[in-house]
């Protein structure tokens, strides 16, 4: 008997499903019909069975939209299989290889392995079979094996199987982990019972007995590498509900452990047994049939064995689970919150289960987390009040610690902080029993919230702590706003994790920069935050900056709001009060400027100095706004962003300390001009003097010295080989970028083809620094996503694209095409999931000598190019362009003029931009293009 064996509800179900009896009559009514001719005969099997389980499934999912009963959908499909299997091999012992006198060597079972085996199916789900043979192959036993494995694989079913003696499987089992897994959990279907009844009292005898140990370790070690593939944490907002974190797959390994320490068929008798409470098991169950529901309508909806719940399919399941719009909370969100609850349930469990391995001895005391393993082991502190240390983890004096004195909630996680200690598990069963306890007396004292404070600016490992704060529940009970947010998925393609996990994950990336552990990652942030002066408001501020997320309004006004309530209450003053919650209201301006505006443009820089207005609120929110970028998830940030943000603080610092004037304008281009010509030590007085007379001053204090050189060197071999069109592709790892350097004579559609022609080479464009000379030249640097690690790799793709921009540009190859195919093939395998409202905002205020454009819509193949192509055709020139993706949100800026270089004043004029721009960002272009690929087609 196996957990998930159908009860006898789901067995009644599967008979109605499939009448089993009629499909074996079915088929002998075929073979007596088709008697002579097999290939007839086979053909018409196939097609019953395919009939078969297409209606039973079909029943099935009806069933499951009327009960939402998950693993009872599951014992349902099982139960179909059996039936349809059942019936083949009688079809084959019956129909086709009837055996007049059968030797005792003529005997075969077939049993069911794998999630099958557990008797519970997903309906894309594969079919494991084990084929039992009582000592070795016979003719008759081939030839009914592989009847029926034809007819199955025909039947369009992925079947994994097996033919093997019983001493076969023993000796198997005990060499090999997996097969021992799937002989553990081998389930008796149809054939001779006595063979597979042999198999497994041999198999607890000579291969269970005495390896416990072994079998549980082998298990959690497998288990650690799945989730280290699959991603280790639970909180991914696209996870795979079978292989991720909190998944079907922990629940198989947990009972699979549980089955093999304990001895146990059903896991029901874990409750026997004294592993789990009554009220644990009920969880158990819950979680099991969640887990079920969604992965069954993930096939369902699909069609085939998909396991990752993607943001395109996650509205659809939560439709048909019921799920509905609450204000602030999409009906997805709320699907998924809920996911999460049951992951970090399932989490739970196998916690429990762990300990309980490690009272027996069958498993090895945990070590700390991965933070903690760069510490020195901290002498044993000898008085500990209400607790005491067991086994290098901290552990209660008795089960009335909590009760007594509710501040032990927090002391509790205090003390592990600060002794750098291990949680024991009774400790963390009795705290979640007691969250009843933190009540609103509890949130107010100050011993408490001074005791948190300290765990939230540790020194050492505040993110682990606060984790494990969490997830017992403590942490969402003390901060009532922080428990509003436990599990909250946000439903776009840009944070990779729930609020609460990217908010823990931005504590520990502060942590690590102070404890000087990311000086190579953020240089600047390491530097100045031993010079800031009050860090007890940076971390509050990160612990705080999206605690009001999935609320109607603005998530960072709202989480002002919430910081000036509760920063009291933890201790702070009024001046530390109102910088987190300007933190908090600011945090994500910092990031929006660095990367859609322009950095040179004065303006820029003058208006983020208003907004920031000291040197020391513009270090706290460079550090935020480090940490919140790398706590978004894996590839977010990079070195570009880095440099983005390094570049808005340097020039703002120079601004408010007093080191720039704007009325120094010539100067500051005759420093540059020098500093250029100093490095160019190699070029004449009047070589350079010419030279720089090609550009106009906005070069001069727009570029950096090492890009200024650069292009001096590359403009000059270009005017050496008389070539009026020249490119140039060099790397840089530390940003994560490649530069495109494209030399050519300006033209408006200039942009809109380099666009074009990094599209059609699959490359993402970040920024593009955008230059016209006095002669008549276009200067273009345009800046695009590393693809490749290694220089060489990344240079020859270069190379490729700055060939299709080079044979672009002179009418080599027609682009429209190329572009338009590449963006029907990235829409064709892009998900609709998501829903971008256009905006467009045409400006005069953000630049004092250029209109700017900003453009948001949802990002697609070839939008830049789009846009760029629609600005030119609106006879506007563009000087430089930013472009940011945030997921599916594309945030393009561009400084355009009209063609006589002013700004765009005309009300009329600016408003048919409006118009136009909005109409090359509609989301409709993709339907219409597929719409006319498909007339032409059947044209």
């Amino acid at each position: 008997m196996s957990a998930l064996r159908p009860p006898a509800r789901a067995a009644r179900a599967a008979r109605e499903l499939c009448d089993e009896t009629a499909l074996a009559a079915d088929f002998a009514a075929i073979s007596a019909a088709r008697r002579g001719d097999s290939g007839k005969r086979h053909a018409e099997v196939v097609a019953r069975v395919k009939q078969a389980l297409a209606d039973g499934r079909a029943l099935a999912r009806t069933w499951l939209l009327e009960d939402k009963g998950g693993a009872l959908c599951a014992a349902r499909l099982s139960g179909l299989m059996d039936a349809v299997i059942r019936a083949l091999f009688q079809h084959a012992t019956t129909d086709l290889y009837p055996r007049q006198n059968p030797s005792s060597g003529e005997r075969l079972s077939v049993a069911a392995v794998g999630g099958y085996g557990r008797g519970a199916m997903a309906p894309g789900s594969d079919v494991d079979l084990l084929f039992l043979l009582p000592y070795k192959q016979t003719a008759w036993g081939e030839s009914v094996v592989e009847a029926m494995l034809y007819v199955l694989w025909d039947a369009g079913l992925k079947v994994g199987h097996a033919t093997r003696s019983v001493d076969e499987c023993i000796r198997l089992s005990k060499a090999d982990m997996t097969i021992r897994t799937a002989v553990l959990e081998a389930r008796f279907v149809v054939g001779d019972e006595a063979i597979f009844l042999d198999k497994m009292r041999r198999f607890d005898a000579e291969v269970v007995e005495g390896a416990a140990a072994e079998f549980a370790a082998a298990k959690l070690a497998e288990r650690d590498e799945r989730l280290v593939r699959s991603g280790a944490s639970r909180y991914l907002v696209e996870p795979n509900v079978k292989e991720g974190k909190g998944g079907l797959r922990d629940l198989n390994t947990l009972f699979w452990i549980a089955k093999y320490v304990y001895r146990v068929r059903d896991i029901e008798e874990l409750v026997k047994v004294g592993l789990f409470s009554a009220a644990e098991l009920k969880l158990f169950r819950k979680c099991e049939d969640f887990l079920w529901a969604v992965r069954c309508h993930l096939h369902y909806i699909t069609g085939r064995a998909e396991d990752r719940l993607s943001f395109d399919l996650q509205r659809e399941i939560a439709l048909a689970l019921g799920y509905t719009e609450h204000p602030g909370l999409k009906d997805v969100e709320r699907f998924m919150k809920h996911y999460f609850l049951v992951a970090k349930d399932v989490g739970d469990l196998t916690a429990i289960l762990c300990h309980a391995l490690e009272e027996r001895q069958q498993k090895p005391k945990p070590r700390l987390d991965r933070f903690l393993t760069k510490l020195k082991p901290k002498r044993k502190p000898k008085e500990l009040g209400d607790f005491a240390i067991e086994s290098d983890r901290l552990d209660v004096i008795d089960d009335t610690v909590f009760a007594k004195d509710p501040v032990n909630l927090i002391r509790f996680f205090h003390i592990a902080d600060r002794n750098h200690l291990a949680l024991h598990p009774d400790a963390v069963r009795l705290v979640t029993k007691s969250l009843k306890l933190i009540d609103a007396r509890l949130r107010e004292s100050p011993e408490a919230n001074a005791l948190f404070i300290e765990i939230l600016t540790s020194r050492r490992t505040p993110e682990t702590t606060l984790r494990r704060m969490n997830e017992t529940g403590v942490l969402g009970r003390f901060i009532p706003d922080f428990g509003k947010i436990v599990a909250m998925m946000q439903f776009n393609m840009y944070h990779h994790y729930t609020v609460d996990e990217h908010l823990l994950r931005s504590i520990g990336v502060l942590s690590q920069i102070e404890g000087g552990d990311a000086r190579e990652i953020h240089p600047l942030a390491s530097e100045i935050l031993p010079t800031v002066r009050d860090r007890v408001a940076l971390y509050v501020a990160l612990f705080l900056h999206d605690i009001a997320k999935g609320r109607p309004e603005d998530h960072s006004v709202a989480g002002g709001r919430i910081a000036r309530r509760l920063c009291p209450r933890l201790g702070l003053n009024a001046n530390q009060t109102e910088t987190v919650a300007w933190l908090i209201e600011q945090h994500l301006t910092m990031s929006i400027v660095a990367q859609s505006r322009d950095l040179s443009d004065r303006r820029t820089i003058a208006d983020f100095a208003k907004v920031v207005q000291s040197p020391e609120r513009l270090k706290l929110l460079l550090i935020l706004t480090i940490c919140d970028i790398k706590a978004v998830g894996p590839g977010v940030w990079n070195g570009w962003k880095g440099q983005l943000l390094r570049t808005l603080y340097f020039e703002t610092e120079n601004l408010l300390t007093g080191g720039r004037s704007d009325g120094d304008r010539n100067r500051q281009v005759e420093r540059a001009q020098g500093e250029v010509r100093e490095r160019l030590s190699d070029w004449s007085d009047r070589a350079f003097k010419a030279y720089a007379k090609r550009h106009y001053p906005a070069y001069w204090l727009r570029e950096d010295a090492d890009r200024a050189v650069a292009h001096a060197r590359f403009i000059a071999a270009a005017d050496k080989e008389d070539r009026k069109l020249a490119t140039d592709v060099t790397t840089d790892a530390f940003r994560g970028v490649t530069e495109l350097t494209v030399l050519a004579p300006d033209h408006p559609r200039l942009l809109a083809i380099i666009a074009g022609a990094c599209a059609a080479g699959g490359a993402n464009i970040v920024d593009a620094h955008i230059h016209t000379t006095t002669d008549g030249f276009a200067l273009d640097s345009i800046v695009i996503s590393r693809a490749f690690p290694q220089d060489d790799d990344e240079l020859r793709r270069g190379a490729r694209i700055a060939e299709s921009i080079e044979k672009a540009l002179i009418g080599d190859i027609w682009l429209h095409d190329i572009v338009e195919s590449k963006v029907a093939s990235g829409q064709k395998g892009r998900s609709r999931a998501f829903h971008v409202e256009p905006e467009v905002t045409v400006t005069n205020a953000w630049s004092d000598r250029h209109t700017v454009l900003e453009l948001v819509g949802l990002d697609r193949p070839g939008l830049l190019y789009e846009l760029t192509t629609a600005i030119s055709k609106l006879n506007l020139n563009i000087v430089s362009a930013h472009v940011a993706t945030f997921g599916e949100r594309a945030v393009d800026v561009f400084y355009v003029t009209d063609l006589t270089g002013a700004k765009l004043a005309s009300t009329a004029r600016q408003n048919a931009v409006r118009r136009a721009l909005k109409a090359a960002l509609s989301e409709d272009k993709g339907a219409e293009k597929d719409s006319k690929d498909k007339a032409r087609a059947k044209k």
